[in-house]
């Protein structure tokens, strides 16, 4: 498109199930009629080079449109949190809201979620160690993760150890921050609210979005540099091998909402007792199927199984989020 607003509804629709991911945009979709889902779909892949100012007017219309709607003495944006929860659960809104309240006239850190990764990384590379620690528990453990894999090796370790050790940060030095990138954008100040940031369990979240080479490949050069600090992390990481300790109820909500082809392609090469915990939570049927697919299946590369092993823990987070099952690594939850 090269006029800079969205001239159709469809085409609106399809920048904004964009901009909310893969899963997350499945579900919208099964709401729509087929006309409208071949309107929106026909309208995504037609798409090329979508600039930040197109998602923002997509995004100020959205909450116009709201406006609209809510008028009865509803606030919109109490309605869109609600709507969200509801739909999503509270930690996986968390980040949608902040991008569609925030995000649509915010500047500074919020404005880097709406960046490219690798632009992330160009900008933030000759930062102090510390910035950089700081940016990355701003962004979404997944964007974070990406960032993280465009700055040099030697900078990977160092900024994820930041990042556990990050106890808070004062309101005062976030704002300044704020303003630091905001400069980079020529954009007006937005104060942040909350300076609760970093911590073990979003250096855990990042590390658990990378592949698993490069996952593998900085644990050991933190347990290297901090072999206690490296362990802290660990512990509270959830591993696709960590899904045997599932209990069979949440084992069979995850292999509803997992597509048969994803489950074959990450059980290639899974641990024994994974296998039988899943075979185990099928029905008879289903199971012997499932063990005829990895059977007949040819190889397939370790880069494919790591990618669908990865789907499947996003989906049980996804599901972890909104209450329906639990997750536990190291005897703590991981919720």
């Amino acid at each position: 498109m090269v006029d800079q607003t969205p001239a159709t509804g469809a085409q609106r629709a399809a920048i904004l199930l964009l901009t909310l991911g893969e899963q997350d945009a499945a579900e919208v979709l099964k709401h729509l009629s087929a006309r409208d889902v071949q309107a929106v779909g026909s309208a995504m892949a037609a798409l090329t080079g979508v600039t930040r100012q197109q998602v923002d007017k997509v995004l100020d219309k959205l909450i116009e449109d709201m406006h609209g709607q809510t008028a009865l003495g509803v606030g919109t944006e109490d309605y869109i949190r609600k709507v969200l929860v509801n739909a999503l659960g509270e930690s996986k809104a968390g980040g949608l809201i902040d991008r569609i309240l925030l995000g649509r006239s915010g500047k500074g850190l919020e404005s880097l979620k709406w960046m490219e990764s690798r632009s992330i990384a160009e900008m933030i590379n000759q930062e102090h160690p510390q910035i950089i620690a700081i940016v990355l528990a701003h962004l979404e453990p997944d964007q974070a993760a990406e960032v993280l894999g465009y700055l040099p090796p030697r900078m990977r370790s160092d900024a994820v150890m930041r990042i556990a050790t990050l106890d808070g940060v004062q309101p005062s030095a976030l704002n300044e921050l704020d303003e630091i990138m905001e400069r980079q954008f020529n954009g007006n100040s937005k104060k942040l609210k909350s300076a609760s940031v970093g911590g073990l369990k979003a250096a855990a979240e990042i590390l658990n979005a990378m592949e698993t080479s490069k996952e593998t490949e900085l644990m050991s050069a933190i347990r290297t540099q901090d072999e206690t600090l490296g362990g802290r992390i660990e512990e509270l990481m959830f591993v696709f091998e960590d899904l045997v300790d599932l209990d069979d109820r949440g084992m069979q909500v995850l292999l509803r909402e997992v597509p048969s082809a994803t489950l074959t392609t990450a059980l290639k090469g899974a641990d024994p007792s994974i296998r039988e915990k899943i075979f185990a939570n099928m029905s008879k049927r289903a199971a012997d199927m499932l063990r005829d697919d990895l059977e007949v299946s040819g190889p397939v590369r370790l880069s494919e199984v790591d990618a669908a092993q990865k789907e499947v823990l996003a989906t049980a987070r996804k599901l972890a989020d909104a209450g329906q099952l639990n997750l536990s690594a190291g005897g703590e939850e991981f919720v």
